[in-house]
Order: structure tokens, then sequence, then C-alpha cells
């Protein structure tokens, strides 16, 4: 048991538990599964009444994968992975190609781990299946938490309590552990994304070469790649906007406004955008980074911690080193308890985190071609000087060589 998580015996709460986690995502359920590796015991809370993830495209780089591997769930998620060969860069106009990084074999050499993209939904359902329902509270709707010296109070829409040692906000960008710690709001970052999926027989180019291609074009950029073990091709758009509009993963979007978006790109783009029947679109929030994420018995991970924009393809993949790295902070926490613990982790979180945050900021000027191009000006003459993209992949060490679990148990 974790040292200083325990429950008091005199709650007058509904419930108890060592560890209360607050949102059954991707970042809650790894945690879980963490924790569980660790010898702690702790109860997911999740809002929706059903497990439920949007079936959209997610990159899953080495530096999450080789986490994910040893906490055995490595069969599961090769089952329903693509493989890509490598991350190409391609003309907006033209479709030829810009720069490469290799994946792949390649990558699984140099990092240790595989590079995979794989439908978001179904890793929810690798995790979800990995952690048990019987750990996870559907229909658990936070309204607010109080502090106190002993534990956590919860207090849900439902009208249940429950105390907790200690409490961990993985619920996301609009966070309500968040609001309680920071006080902050989300900020619309001006630009929105569709989403969509497209069966992978009507792009055989894209499915017969598994590759994570990008687009990077005027004031917006466009990536796919195959998901659910080839059957899907997935990708994002994104479009400048001026309002946020209507957030939801699930709201439908207009086909029609989003070809006229790319109207005048390359066939290769039109021709995805045309083949998806559905599409779901919503705005890209951002926040300020935080000077820190816990107190002595409440601690944010992942998006509820630092959301990232999705233009260095890191949001999952830092919520799941979050979640190991806090997982081996609790597991091994001696005398000084949860509050050392937290301490420890926001250390060796925090700064990793920021930068990442920032550069997917930052990437933008790249990706909208800020930098490269200015309305009038003509296209500059473009080419790969690194066709096979090992330069590339080894200039990606510092993201993808990271090992959050070995760090954390060195500390």
């Amino acid at each position: 048991m974790l040292h200083g998580a325990q429950p008091p015996a005199t709650a007058t709460s509904d419930h108890q538990s060592a560890v209360a986690v607050i949102g059954g995502g991707i970042a809650g359920l790894t945690l879980a599964l963490a924790l569980r590796r660790e010898g702690i015991d702790c109860t997911v809370f999740e809002r929706s009444p059903e497990p439920a993830e949007v079936g959209a495209g997610l990159q899953l780089a080495p530096n999450a994968t080789r986490l994910l591997h040893r906490l055995g769930v490595a069969e599961a998620l090769r089952a329903v992975a693509v493989l890509p060969r490598a991350l190409r860069m391609r003309g907006w106009d033209d479709d030829r190609p810009l720069a490469t990084t290799a994946l792949g074999a390649a990558c699984r050499r140099g990092y240790g781990a595989p590079y995979y993209t794989v439908n978001r939904a179904q890793l929810h359902r690798v995790l979800w299946e990995a952690v048990g329902g019987g750990q996870v509270r559907t229909g658990h709707r936070l309204m607010g938490l109080t502090e106190g010296p002993e534990g956590v109070d919860l207090n849900f829409a439902s009208g249940a309590r429950h105390r907790a040692g200690v409490v961990i906000g993985a619920d996301g960008v609009h966070s309500v552990v968040r609001a309680w710690l920071a006080g902050d709001a989300p900020v619309f970052s001006g630009s929105s994304v569709y989403r969509g999926l497209v069966p992978a027989g009507r792009l055989p180019w894209a499915a017969d070469e598994p590759e994570v291609r990008i687009w990077p074009g005027p004031g917006r950029h466009l990536v796919c790649y195959p998901v659910s073990a080839g059957r899907e091709i997935s990708f994002t758009a994104t479009v400048p906007a001026d309002a946020a509009g209507e957030e939801s993963w699930t709201a439908e979007g207009d086909p029609a406004e989003l070809a006229a978006a790319y109207r005048g790109w390359n066939p290769a783009v039109t021709r995805l955008i045309g083949s998806a029947d559905v599409v779901r679109r919503w705005p890209l929030y951002d926040r300020e980074s935080l000077a820190g994420w816990v107190t002595s018995r409440v601690a944010l991970l992942g998006d509820a911690a630092h959301p990232m924009l999705p233009f260095l393809a890191q949001g999952a993949n830092q919520a799941i080193e979050d979640a190991v790295t806090l997982a081996v902070c609790l597991g091994r926490a001696a005398e000084g308890g949860a509050p050392e613990a937290f301490r420890r982790y926001q250390e060796l979180r925090l700064p990793r985190t920021t930068l990442i945050q920032r550069g997917a900021r930052q990437s933008t000027r790249f990706l909208h071609l800020r930098d490269q191009l200015k309305p009038g000006e003509p296209r500059r003459t473009r080419g790969t000087a690194d066709p096979h993209g090992l330069a590339g992949l080894r200039a990606m060490g510092w993201l993808y060589g990271h090992d959050a679990e070995a760090i954390a148990a060195a500390a």
C-alpha cells in the first residue's frame, strides 16, 4: 500500500480507495495498468455511461510503445496497429516528396520499439480490456473535490461521493481537476480539424504503401496513414477558423466545406477528402503551461496537465509517459509518501512536456508554410537530400529514444 495514500477509516463518503483516477481515456487506463504493476490499487471514474473513444487515427512513437509493451499489451496492440515504413512530407500542389523520416524496421532497430499508427478507439479497447471493467466506474461525472489533511473528497453529478487518499486528474483538456487546481481555461487555437476514416479499398495507394503522409500547405495541412490493421485510412485536415464553434468529438462536419478548404491542392489530397462518407469537425484548444501540476494529494496527467496541439503527434504519447512515470514514483514512495512522489513526478515530466507542448505550437509555422510561402510568391524549388530518411530518424532521438520508466526508476 502506498504510504500516505490510505483513506482514513473514519471517512464519511460512500466509497473509499487509495488512488482515484478521474478520466477513463487512454491516459487514465494506462495509469491504472501501470499502478497495478506497482502493486497499487486504484479506482477509475469515467463520466461517459459506456466506454467509448472516437474512431480517429493516432500515432504511437517508440517512446510510448516501449512502455505499452512492458505493460503487457504488445500482442493486442500489434493485432490492431499498422507499422508504417516512413513519414514522408509531400508537396501540397504537386505531391512531390519533400523530406523523409524512416520508420518501420529502421525505427525498431534504432530505438528498440516500433512506431505504430492505430485507430484511437481500438487502442482504447485494448487498454480497457487489459484493465478490466471492474476497476472502472462509468457514468461518474466529477463536479468538485475537496482536499483535506487525510484525503480528498470527490462529489459526482449523480450524488455519489468518494474518499481517496490521492486523486489523479486524467480528465482531458477541459479537466475539472485542473480547474480546481489552477483556475485557468482552455484557449481556442484559431484552427479546427476535420477527421475521417476511409475504407482502405477506396485508396489503394495509401494502403499498399503504408506511410504517414503529410502535406504542409498555405495556412493548413493534411495528414493521413493506415490504421485498423490496414483496413482503414485515417486523415486529419486542419482549417483556419475565426470562432471555435461547437466542441464535440462526435459532431459531424460538412464534407463540402472541407473540400472547398483544400480546393486547388494535388489530386491525391482531393481524392482522399472526396472518399470520406462522414467527417468529424472540432476546434483545437490549448492552454498555457503551468508552473506546477501537483498538491500534496492531487496531481494532473496527460491533457489535463499539458494539452498539446496535434502537430507533433505526441499528445497520447506524452500521456503514456506521464502515466508510467507517476506510477513508478508512487510505487517507490517511501517516508515522503505521496507528496514526495508527486514532487518527483513533476520534476521529471514538466520540463519535457513543456518543451514538446511549445514545439507543437511552433510547428505550425512550418506545416502552414508561413516562412516559406507568401501571397503571390511562386513556390520554391524543393527536393529531399535524405531519400531513405535515416538522418531524419536519427534526429528524432531526443523524442523517440526517451525511456520514461528507466528515468523514473533511476531518480
